[in-house]
């Protein structure tokens, strides 16, 4: 198993409000989380850096090897929900903090097992031998469109609501969790980013760039080209070989 992770502020904004951590916490299990923040002049990276500490630390700290499917979509789910009850109460007492909010991805490898809680448009995708597969689903208005056959493809790919997202960490007093599980083989590769990677490459590009690649050299080129095709964001890769 191999975990590597970068972050680039790209080309145009000021600060970088995404972050991440990763972690192998023992031969055959790895921890990868990435937030991507809004709201405020600071908001974002203040929200983005509580709700990742939160989420990181509590299933850091509470995960063990015997635990069941079931036990860690609990500790998952319950790990974002806190950092969402974190993040509104500082927003609440930092005025200019108000609204903050952060998206979250969640993964979880253990002995090819992979589990995921998210929350917002960043995503997790499978990279497998029969191509990438995204795991997670868009928090967005635009997605929601889609959902319910009022847009296309096409129209989706223009849309002007189409980094509007409908739920994040911190943004309201609760917040739903998704989740999901999935069995990998090896060779594949967990790859988690914000929306500044797949808002400038699409999914066959980022398979060719990462599939079978090292891990830290695919992560380089990702940001790279994200960078090259626009960089109007921040963009984080994390990325889990099994």
């Amino acid at each position: 198993m191999i975990v590597t992770a970068k972050t680039d502020i790209g080309k145009v904004r000021s600060e970088n409000q995404d972050r991440y951590r990763v972690r192998e916490i023992s031969e055959g299990t790895a921890l990868a989380v990435v937030c991507d923040g809004m709201g405020g002049t600071h908001g974002g990276g203040v929200a983005s850096e509580v709700a990742i500490n939160a989420i990181f630390e509590r299933v850091f700290l509470s995960y063990r090897e015997d635990m069941s499917p079931k036990s860690v979509k609990n500790l998952l789910v319950s790990a974002v929900m806190a950092a969402n009850s974190i993040v509104f109460a500082k927003s609440k007492e930092e005025p200019e903090n108000h609204g903050m909010g952060t998206t979250c991805v969640c993964a979880l490898i253990h002995n090819f097992e992979v589990y995921v809680a998210s929350v917002g448009d960043s995503r997790a995708y499978l990279l497998g031998g029969n191509g990438i597969t995204q795991i997670t689903s868009d928090h967005t208005v635009v997605a929601l469109l889609k959902q319910k056959g009022i847009i296309n493809d096409s129209d989706a790919a223009a849309h002007s609501m189409k980094n509007v997202i409908t739920r994040a960490v911190g943004v309201e007093e609760n917040v739903d969790v998704d989740y999901f599980e999935l069995t990998a083989e090896k060779g594949d590769s967990i790859l988690i980013c914000t929306d500044g990677l797949t808002n400038y490459i699409p999914d066959e590009l980022i398979y060719a760039y990462a599939y079978k690649k090292a891990p830290e050299e695919a992560a380089a080129e990702l940001i790279a080209k994200a960078n090259e095709g626009g960089g109007k964001d921040n963009i984080t890769v994390a990325i889990v070989a099994v």
